[in-house]
């Protein structure tokens, strides 16, 4: 396969900022067809993008042969029925955070990729940031010893103004559905993905009514680690506030900006590159990164990178969390 054949469905904010501008950018794709209910939207973005083939019901375009691959870029709660649509149609698919609203939604597609034999991968950006990836490999590499405890966090407004955004029955959850997921996915990714044994979360709902807008977690793991999450739409600060450090035995590692700290020989010493990228250009790197490795995968150049596999594991947590929040106690989990 020289080129892949690619359609987008929804055409929000993620798809005009992020996904269709970056298409554009590789030769080794071809944007063949759009869908959008927004009959406005979907001719607007459409002639933006020079895209002939448009439609107001993906139904249509998934009749398309020739698309290979689609993103699918709609609230949440049309992903499970979207997902399933695409892959029993025989196309690989890219589906933005979360996969679904639930673990049973989310296994549902999960179910649906292995019954059609199609590749699902799940949006989750930060793993493609330059810095994140050169993280994972310091700390696979045992530069900072054994990881043991990663601290979290990610303070600014929520991503999407749209209506649903904030409708539990239509996103899923709020902060932790929004920012909360994709710090859970990059600590664990980073600490190759210990066993779970418990989740404790605390959610505040001080200017939202049905979903969290503050939400505080510790997930503990069973060989004795540690990650605490912090994420808020509504916390007063002077800026907004992205961190991630984790500790191992020998030293620390974080990012925004990437350091890294090793003791040696009773010294502590600072091995943090000389050199990193503004958060502007590292967050425009992870989705055009992330979509290339879609596209490796959907030309079997290389593996899906982040599957729905562990998508489902994910979204396990993330119930457990919000458990324990409404139960008040710590929740004990199986993964």
């Amino acid at each position: 396969m020289e080129k892949v054949n690619l359609g987008v469905i929804g055409l929000g904010s993620i798809a005009q900022l992020i996904h269709l501008p970056n298409i554009t950018k590789l030769n080794d794709v071809n944007l063949v067809a759009v869908s959008e209910i927004k009959k406005n939207r979907l001719n607007l973005i459409s002639d933006k993008f020079s895209v002939q083939n448009r439609f107001t019901d993906y139904r249509d375009m998934l009749q398309n042969q020739d698309i290979d691959a689609v993103i699918i870029a709609t609230p949440t709660n049309t992903h499970k029925e979207i997902a399933i649509d695409c892959l029993s149609a025989g196309k690989d698919i890219l589906v933005e955070k979360p996969l679904a609203r639930t673990y049973d939604e989310a296994k549902e597609i999960v179910d649906a990729a292995r019954k059609y034999k199609r590749k699902l991968m799940v949006g989750m950006n930060l793993r493609y940031r330059p810095d994140t990836m050169l993280l994972r490999s310091i700390i696979n590499s045992s530069e900072i010893g054994e990881p043991f405890y990663a601290k979290c966090g990610w303070i600014r407004s929520r991503s999407s103004e749209e209506k649903w955004f904030t409708k539990k029955e239509e996103a899923g959850g709020g902060v932790i559905i929004d920012l909360g997921i994709h710090l859970l996915d990059l600590a664990l990714w980073l600490m190759n993905f210990p066993q779970v044994s418990s989740v404790s979360c605390k959610n505040f709902y001080h200017f939202t009514k049905n979903v969290e807008d503050t939400s505080i977690s510790f997930i503990k793991f069973k060989d004795g680690s540690l990650i605490n999450i912090e994420v808020s739409w509504t916390l007063v600060a002077d800026k907004d506030n992205f961190y991630l450090n984790v500790y191992g035995t020998k030293g620390s590692t974080s990012i925004n900006p990437l350091n890294v700290t090793k003791k040696i020989d009773g010294q502590i010493i600072d091995l943090s590159p000389s050199h990193s990228d503004n958060p502007t250009s590292l967050f425009k790197k992870s989705y055009i990164n992330e979509l290339k490795s879609f596209i490796g995968a959907v030309k079997d150049l290389n593996p899906v990178l982040s599957p729905g596999e562990e998508a489902l594991k994910r979204m396990k947590i993330i119930e457990a969390m919000y458990i324990s929040s409404n139960k008040n106690k710590e929740i004990e989990i199986e993964l």
